[in-house]
């Protein structure tokens, strides 16, 4: 380390405003006249008079007040909730009995089940929607399944 390699880190903030001779006075280097010369303003989104980028661009989707709370279960996931011993699910499985369990948020109002892997315990389940493949296998294994239609 030399002294011609050292990095100077006490250097004073510039003052504005001190007077002509500081170099930063008069206007204090915001220009003459004009909104921007003034105190306490900002000019957000303001593009001097056209039209600013927000506005430009087109306005895109919403959240549906609407939408259907629909849980979601694959095959793989309900043979999982079967071999855990402390679920303790009997042969009958719906929408009620998984909310009383917590295994699903009680937010939901309709049960869908999917096909995504294997299910091996014959279960009879009550669910509003299937797709055709978890139909196929649930009755594959043994099970049931009905479908609700409310």
């Amino acid at each position: 380390m030399e002294l011609n390699s050292l990095v100077k880190n006490n250097k004073k903030k510039i003052r504005v405003g001190r007077g002509i001779g500081s170099g930063k006075g008069k206007t204090s280097s915001r220009g003459h006249k004009g909104q921007k010369s003034r105190s306490g303003v900002a000019i957000k989104s303001f593009e001097g008079g056209q039209m600013p980028l927000y506005r430009r661009l087109p306005k895109r989707g919403f959240k549906s007040i609407k939408s259907k709370k629909i849980a979601i279960l694959n095959l793989s996931r309900i043979q999982n909730m079967l071999e855990v011993k402390k679920n303790d699910l009997k042969n009958m499985i719906d929408l009620n009995i998984l909310k009383q369990k917590k295994l699903v948020n009680k937010k939901y109002l309709k049960l869908k089940i999917l096909g995504g892997g294997e299910i091996k315990k014959n279960v009879e389940i009550s669910a509003h929607y299937a797709s055709k493949q978890a139909a196929e296998k649930i009755s594959k294994a043994g099970g049931k399944i009905n479908i609700i239609k409310k």
